[in-house]
């Protein structure tokens, strides 16, 4: 054989060689995708949402601040959610993808509100007829907004857990100016028991829903959850609380829960590990429009955090050993930070 024949031959073996390899290692098509974003501005562009259309998932969730109300006046509340309605933007993605949602505290009506707002319910009314709630559903009958959806798809069984966070939280605590050493900005944790996030009946809800079958569980939190103290709004705030999440997840047997968050103004993955069951995710995802000046530390941060305009996505892709692909997406489309994950770390090993 010639040299100029053998390179031929070597070339021609080493691209289809190449190309068989393109083909056995291409990604899989998810078989599910949920996106998810927080903190839209009613009379800001929010080009995110296109972009979050353009991914054709199976679901959007609004994790809160899906306006900024910030009022006590119904009427002004009313206003803020007819100029989000109008926007071409919100329309596309209402055209193409069911839209789920929870409220944080500016949608809620006032800055940090908790229980002690006094028009949670004229509000609750408002959100649930902008949100298109059905009319039966559980979630008007009751106080609150929490409530539970499924989503089936190609065999798999996801349970969408929509948490509030608002109407039943107590006043969290305070940091006082002159502590500097051991807490920051507004907040420090309330050891107080007595101090709760979701409210009795809300957790009677939640532990009885994590008792259902489900392959991957989605929980929407306006507020983070798997991070490290940062001195904001968070679980973090009221650490007793946390606590019972961590043991109803392990007292149901709950598998496949990830958490989704918002709020913060900038987007990051945190990971907590937890000895007595499997780690815990959040994705948290802010803003469609606003952006916050500084990024506090995280120790359970995975990879790096986003400062530019966000949304989440988690997808799932079938195999041997399914994955769920844990991103945030910037505008350009692409992912800016991302976490593949075995959907079997999400479970409870047995020796």
């Amino acid at each position: 054989m010639s040299m100029n024949i053998y390179l031929n031959w070597l070339a021609l073996a080493w691209l289809m060689s190449f190309a068989a390899c393109g083909v056995a290692d291409k990604p899989k098509e998810p078989i599910f995708q949920v996106a998810f974003g927080s903190c839209a501005h009613q009379d800001k562009p929010q080009p995110m949402l296109r972009v979050a259309a353009a991914l054709s998932p199976d679901a959007f969730v609004f994790l809160g601040d899906n306006i900024y109300g910030d009022t006590r006046d119904m009427d002004t509340l009313r206003a803020k959610y007819r100029r989000l309605s109008a926007k071409p933007e919100f329309r596309a993605l209402k055209e193409r993808v069911p839209l789920y949602a929870v409220w944080d505290d500016h949608d809620y009506g006032e800055n940090d509100a908790g229980r002690h707002y006094p028009f949670k319910e004229a509000s609750k009314d408002i959100f649930m007829d902008f949100w298109e709630v059905p009319a039966q559903s559980p979630r008007r009958g009751r106080p609150g907004i929490y409530g539970m959806e499924w989503i089936e798809k190609e065999g798999l069984r996801v349970q969408l857990l929509l948490l509030d966070t608002r109407t039943f939280r107590d006043g969290l605590l305070r940091r006082e100016p002159t502590d500097t050493l051991h807490f920051k900005n507004d907040y420090r944790p309330n050891g107080s028991p007595d101090s709760t996030f979701l409210g009795e009946a809300q957790w009677a809800w939640l532990e009885t829903a994590l008792s259902l079958p489900a392959d991957l569980r989605v929980i929407a939190s306006s507020n983070q959850f798997s991070h490290t103290y940062n001195g904001w709004e968070s679980w973090n705030n009221v650490p007793h609380e946390r606590a019972r999440m961590l043991e109803t997840i392990r007292k149901t047997g709950a598998e496949g829960v990830v958490f989704i968050s918002g709020d913060v103004h900038w987007g990051e993955i945190s990971r907590q590990p937890v000895p007595v069951a499997y780690p815990i995710y959040d994705v948290t995802s802010s803003g469609i429009t606003e952006t916050w000046p500084k990024i506090e530390p995280n120790a359970n941060r995975v990879g790096e955090a986003v400062p530019e305009n966000n949304i989440g996505l988690i997808s799932v892709q079938a195999g041997a050993t399914p994955t769920l692909t844990l991103s945030l997406i910037g505008s350009t489309g692409q992912a800016r930070s991302e976490v593949v994950v075995p959907l079997d770390e999400l479970s409870f090993k047995t020796e």
